[in-house]
């Protein structure tokens, strides 16, 4: 039997992650494959009573993932890319990078059209540090407050009053058709976002050169190419969830233009740099984010 011709995508169970994975699913049958899903529960999952940067950071969302993968009871993982850590453990490979949905943060309030209309000191969700230190650039007399739990959690604890608003990426929304809870989307010059987001990667045992083969052609090259160049910056600073950090690449016809921004959530100054070079592969990508990495250092 041809080991692509039944395929187990591993996944994390919230309602992202398994539009994320039936996605794909929908992909390799077309390709004549037969495909079932592993749902799992990650130790990020379980764990929402503190931020990551406090408890591992981001590769709590990976780890049982991937341990499927080594054992061979799921033969890939799908992420949303942003959640993997820069460096992936020996014997992984990221196998593909699809098109990104939208990149942005957006803005969500059942009482305001955007930022600029709450009101002095207003609470405002997220645990991300990157969107804390950029909404306080933006607003320094809001009150920041922690905000975990899957997408329908966080909207939930916004329904109950626990905040005037929060803050979360615009892909998951409208890839769950939640599109009409965006009050505002934050363009790239108020709020960069961070390394990858919005775009979905695709894991695998480095092992496994057949899938290596039937997952290429879903490869986007634009969003794989912009995705290693805003990872190289996040390496290249220790990136982690821990940090800051926020970087985003885009294509002016065969340039690549990145901005990266790394906020001190202390002090509340923000770095900023940017750079537009030509970039046809991963390696012009990847130096790219090096060198704008060293601008920020």
């Amino acid at each position: 039997m041809n080991l692509t011709q039944h395929i187990t995508i591993a996944t994390r169970e919230s309602r992202l992650a398994l539009w994320q994975a039936n996605h794909i699913k929908t992909l390799l049958e077309a390709k004549g494959c037969t495909v079932t899903l592993l749902g799992m529960t990650t130790l990020g999952d379980q764990i929402l009573d503190k931020t990551l940067s406090k408890v591992g950071g981001k590769g709590l969302f990976v780890k049982e993932l991937e341990t499927a993968l080594f054992d061979g009871r799921a033969d890939l993982a799908v992420h949303s890319l942003k959640d993997v850590p820069m460096e992936l453990p020996e014997g992984f490979a990221l196998a593909a990078v699809l098109e990104r949905e939208d990149p942005r943060d957006a803005f969500v309030s059942n009482d305001f059209a955007s930022l600029a209309e709450l009101p002095q000191g207003a609470v405002v969700g997220t645990s991300s540090l990157r969107r804390a230190v950029l909404i306080k650039a933006l607003r320094p007399d809001l009150q920041i407050e922690p905000l975990r739990g899957n997408l329908d959690t966080r909207l939930g604890k916004l329904d109950a009053g626990n905040y005037a608003a929060i803050v979360l990426a615009a892909a998951g929304l409208k890839r769950l058709g939640l599109g009409a809870r965006i009050r505002a989307v934050f363009e790239t010059e108020q709020m960069l976002p961070a390394a990858a987001q919005g775009a979905l990667g695709l894991e695998i045992r480095a092992d496994r050169s057949d899938l290596l083969a039937l997952l290429a052609p879903m490869i986007h090259q634009p969003t794989l190419l912009a995705a290693y160049a805003e990872r190289a910056v996040s390496r290249a600073m220790g990136g982690s969830c821990s940090m800051p950090l926020a970087a985003h690449a885009r294509f002016l016809g065969d340039e690549m233009y990145l901005r990266a921004a790394f906020g001190d959530e202390v002090m509340g100054v923000i770095k900023r740099a940017e750079g537009r070079v030509n970039v046809r592969t991963i390696a012009d990508a990847e130096a790219l984010g090096k060198s704008i990495a060293a601008q920020l250092q």
